[in-house]
């Protein structure tokens, strides 16, 4: 698959589109990335080539604000619980079911399409964290492991703690960072994340720092609540489309 012209032209549109939409609304890279990959070939395979882009946005986002160590101390259950639940999760992802990794894949999407499309907000008072984060980034962990996207349920989760702007960016960048490394591990120690690979991740850094590039050009000139609806609802499509896809070939 990856020496074809074909192939390598859709991985580097998928990169590029990927980098634009993190670079318009902050996130949303794996969620692409991998959405769109796994139409072409198996998650795992998608899930490696995004560890590279995935790990330098993330920390390039984790560093650029002030408040590291605290959101480190504030949320070290979380993260703790998000490798564990990666590493448990993982065998999904790497196994030899991979028309339920793709429907989970695309489960995931579609619920993340319909949260975000949906105006409710909870909110979740700052004493309930000491049990709500582990559980929380238990199920991030999972999911991620199964998947390799980790929106779910930890975007949610952050958004209703309300966190100011700037330290919400950065915790979303802490999660995605640790998230990024446990997969990373998970994919390194079952031998899918091999030196080959890593060039071909390496390589996929490009046309994501070109698409972020783009993006934040993009976000002076359109209104970011309007390309968030559209996301959402691209993301709810691919998800359905992807569940009724790999419950056919079932």
């Amino acid at each position: 698959m990856h020496d074809s012209a074909a192939a390598v032209l859709i991985i580097t549109f998928t990169f590029l589109l990927a980098g634009i939409v993190k670079g318009v609304i902050g996130m949303g890279l794996p969620t692409v990335a991998m959405g769109l990959l796994a139409l072409v070939m198996p998650p795992v395979q998608a899930a490696a080539l995004l560890v590279v882009p995935s790990l330098v946005t993330n920390v390039w986002q984790l560093v650029a604000g002030p408040s590291v160590a605290a959101l480190l101390k504030r949320f070290s259950t979380m993260i703790a619980a998000v490798c564990l639940g990666t590493f448990a999760g993982i065998s999904l992802l790497i196994g030899s079911a991979g028309a339920m990794a793709t429907a989970t894949l695309g489960a995931v999407l579609a619920v993340y399409g319909v949260m975000g499309l949906c105006s409710t907000r909870f909110v979740i008072p700052k004493q309930s964290e000491r049990w709500l984060s582990p559980a929380m980034g238990l199920f991030t962990g999972v999911l991620t492991g199964a998947t390799g996207v980790f929106v779910i349920p930890a975007v949610p989760y952050f958004n209703s703690l309300g966190l100011e702007k700037e330290d919400l960016i950065q915790t979303l960048g802490l999660s995605f960072t640790v998230s990024t490394l446990a997969l990373a591990v998970g994919l390194m120690a079952s031998g899918q994340f091999k030196m080959t690979v890593a060039t071909s991740s390496l390589l996929a850094l490009l046309p994501v720092l070109g698409g972020m590039f783009l993006g934040q050009s993009v976000r002076n000139r359109l209104r970011p609540e309007v390309f968030r609806r559209w996301f959402f609802v691209g993301l709810l499509i691919l998800g359905v489309y992807m569940v009724a896809r790999a419950l056919s070939r079932a």
